[in-house]
């Protein structure tokens, strides 16, 4: 019999070996389908997560997410999540028990839970300044590690009108305190759900709570310098509450429990603005800005349009944040 060439016989000696040695190498696992509700939640998870998830975001860009529907795509892409992300926004009460019901082996994750969240009240009250001494912080923030899902002492009187007619503000985002509590929910349901990639999603988790902390200390000195009398910052929906008791600082809503107000309304909405100084009302681009062009035309001011559903959660508080000191400013 005739042997092989040597140069066959070593070709075919490499290639044994070479399937030896992909046989041993466990195959690439696919990155964990997860959901979230809003933009902002998906920058939180991505932080944490990296590439070993694959996010995908209920309320699309311009949507308002308090009256949102999914569409039916949305509904047959959520089958194969094996977690959700909820945040306690209104759309959630209708709709996480379908989604429960589609999916029945995806978890549900209320990253909120560990919030006691702020009582809303109309506008009408808005004129009494609650707000807090420069810097000081009314909450209970949540250490980065070891404390899950610490509460938080609520401060009542900040939040002003919301479509959630419970009366609870869910805009929790938008406070730095806060959003340690939901980073710290993911990390959990992350880890529980995919253990192998445990020192992964710890490590994401760190780098975010760093810059949170970061964040955190940019806009203490952002609004330290600011007088009190001077604390009060004029939004169309009432957002921004959280971020304002964390600062010091009293937002003055331009609508109230969803409702746009009546010429009255606006009248001593006008005559407020002109008593704080108030030169400037926030806008965002999910909303109606009529009522907000009538009080600036009547306070001689100008509409500035800030986004609280802004995925670039790190960039936008900034940037949220400069608006709101410089709006302070023009006082």
């Amino acid at each position: 019999m005739k042997r092989p060439p040597l140069r066959l016989s070593s070709a075919m000696a490499l290639m044994s070996l070479l399937a030896l040695v992909l046989a041993a190498v466990p195959a690439l696992a696919e990155p964990m389908p997860v959901t979230v509700s809003i933009a902002p939640q998906a920058y939180f998870v991505k932080r944490i997560g990296g590439d070993k998830i694959d996010v995908a975001t209920m309320v699309p860009p311009g949507a308002d997410a308090h009256t949102f529907e999914p569409k039916p795509s949305q509904m047959a892409a959520l089958q194969k999540a094996k977690i959700y992300f909820a945040l306690g926004i209104d759309f959630e009460k209708a709709w996480l028990p379908r989604f429960a019901d589609m999916n029945k082996t995806m978890a549900i994750v209320r990253t909120d839970e560990g919030i006691v969240k702020m009582a809303m009240v109309p506008h009408a009250h808005a004129e009494h300044d609650h707000a807090a001494e420069a810097g000081h912080d009314h909450q209970k923030e949540t250490a980065p590690a070891g404390h899950d899902h610490a509460a938080e002492t609520a401060a009542p009187g900040h939040g002003h009108g919301h479509h959630d007619h419970a009366g609870l503000d869910p805009h929790v985002w938008l406070s730095p305190a806060q959003v340690k509590i939901l980073a710290t929910a993911m990390r959990d349901a992350l880890i529980a759900a995919d253990p192998a990639n445990t020192d992964a999603y710890r490590v994401g988790y760190e780098s975010l709570v760093a810059d949170i902390n970061a964040l955190d200390a940019r806009l203490k000195a952002i609004f330290a310098p600011v007088p009190r009398e001077r604390r009060k910052f004029m939004v169309f929906h009432p957002a921004w509450g959280y971020f304002a008791r964390q600062y010091g600082l009293t937002q003055v809503p331009v609508e109230s429990e969803g409702k746009e107000p009546g010429p009255a309304e606006l009248a001593a909405l006008i005559d407020q603005a002109g008593r704080d100084g108030i030169r400037v009302v926030f806008v965002q681009p999910q909303f109606s800005t009529r009522s907000a062009e009538v009080v600036a035309r009547g306070i001689g001011g100008t509409v500035v349009p800030v986004d609280p559903l802004a995925e670039d959660w790190l960039a936008n508080m900034d940037k949220a944040a400069a608006a709101f000191q410089a709006a302070m400013k023009e006082k």
